[in-house]
């Protein structure tokens, strides 16, 4: 029978606590919200939801086409022109995801010959264009400069090293500085995924590479998203003119897809705009997340302590994780659930975002659900 091991991959998936489902939101929910990504509350802030309107009334439903045919929008060039100037580097192309950004940006520098050294910890869409770039990839421990080094030793040729900023699983931040060394070394570039990093981290949320002191420099790309600080959807590449121009060219996930709809550039650029004239959220976002953690070990939680606003909290198995996060949710709190083969160390997890308009009482109403419903 046609597709007849997936009954079998969905028995598996059965015993093992890991099926997956979709729960369609509606467009207003009693919840109190530290699942998503909005980490600076502005999906809905009025000025980010006029950007998109005002966008689509001018431009249309979708970008009709491929970047390189009429995808290709005034506001699109307008976005890329704010978001490398507020990023402190030299370009920007903007993607239809940052899944699409992540995918271009490893696929497209490291051609075949070349080492791609990937963190243990990385992203599946980073993991994911290892898979497709034509170069060999060699993961090393996470967050391990020193194994990055040795990696780097045992090839010749081009190389780069691909890590998130700030990891997904537990908000911790890699140590950029010490992998800018190590590739340098080597002569090596560094690629590395801020989608967790800008709008949070930063001076006035520039991101992590800025804070790095690596915003501008030739060996260093970033990826973001759009769909976290900034509110909307989508995803860019930031780095030297001379490597976008070479994306423009050679990257398939800007070549043959469908440019980003321009309701999504608008809002992403009024987010941004946003967040220049109101740096204090990044700061913000950060204090939350810290606020949260501190309770919740106090509250004898094991919770990760947070470079940025993501706070992860253990659960005991993927079973319990599962009912712990819908038991949250039956109280009125919606998290994160992170659980085997989203987490590269197999334990599972509440997965907590903080935002900035969080209010002192919604934090202690979060902390007091999540220990009312512990397993």
């Amino acid at each position: 029978m046609a597709f007849g091991w997936i009954d079998e991959q969905a028995e598996l998936r059965r015993r093992a606590g890991l099926v997956r489902t979709l729960r369609p939101r509606p467009a207003e929910s009693p919840l109190l919200d530290l699942a998503s990504n909005d980490y600076l509350g502005l999906a809905r802030h009025p000025e980010v939801t006029e950007g998109a309107a005002r966008a689509a009334r001018a431009w249309g439903g979708g970008a009709t086409g491929s970047r390189l045919v009429t995808g290709t929008t005034e506001l699109h060039a307008e976005l890329e022109r704010e978001l490398a100037d507020f990023c402190g580097v030299e370009a920007a192309l903007v993607f239809s995801s940052g899944y699409a950004a992540n995918l271009a940006a490893v696929t497209a520098l490291a051609p075949h010959g070349s080492l791609i050294v990937s963190d243990a910890g990385n992203h599946a869409s980073l993991i994911d264009g290892c898979r497709l770039a034509r170069g060999t990839t060699q993961v090393v421990a996470h967050s391990d400069p020193d194994a990055v080094r040795k990696a780097l030793q045992t090839h010749d040729g081009p190389a780069v090293v691909v890590a998130d900023t700030v990891f997904s699983v537990d908000g911790d931040a890699a140590p950029l500085a010490r992998f800018a060394e190590a590739s340098r070394e080597h002569g090596a570039g560094l690629v590395v995924d801020d989608a967790h990093g800008l709008g949070v981290l930063g001076a006035g949320g520039r991101g992590a590479p800025h804070a790095a002191g690596l915003a501008g420099a030739d060996d260093v790309v970033a990826t973001v998203t759009l769909s976290k600080s900034l509110g909307s959807q989508g995803g860019a590449v930031l780095g030297p003119a001379r490597v976008i121009d070479h994306l423009v060219n050679a990257a398939r996930t800007f070549i043959f897809d469908t440019g980003l709809a321009p309701a999504a550039a608008g809002a992403a650029l009024a987010a941004l705009r946003l967040l220049r004239r109101e740096p204090e959220r990044a700061a913000r976002a950060r204090e939350v997340a810290s606020e949260l953690h501190a309770r919740l070990t106090a509250a004898g939680h094991q919770a990760v302590r947070p470079d940025a606003a993501v706070v992860s909290v253990r659960a005991p198995s993927p079973e319990e994780a599962v009912r712990w996060a819908a038991e949250c949710r039956a109280a009125g709190l919606a998290v994160g659930c992170f659980r085997p083969p989203s987490v590269p160390d197999g334990i599972s997890r509440l997965r907590l975002t903080a935002r900035a308009d969080l209010s002192e009482g919604q934090i202690e109403r979060a902390v007091q659900v999540i220990g009312e419903t512990r397993p």
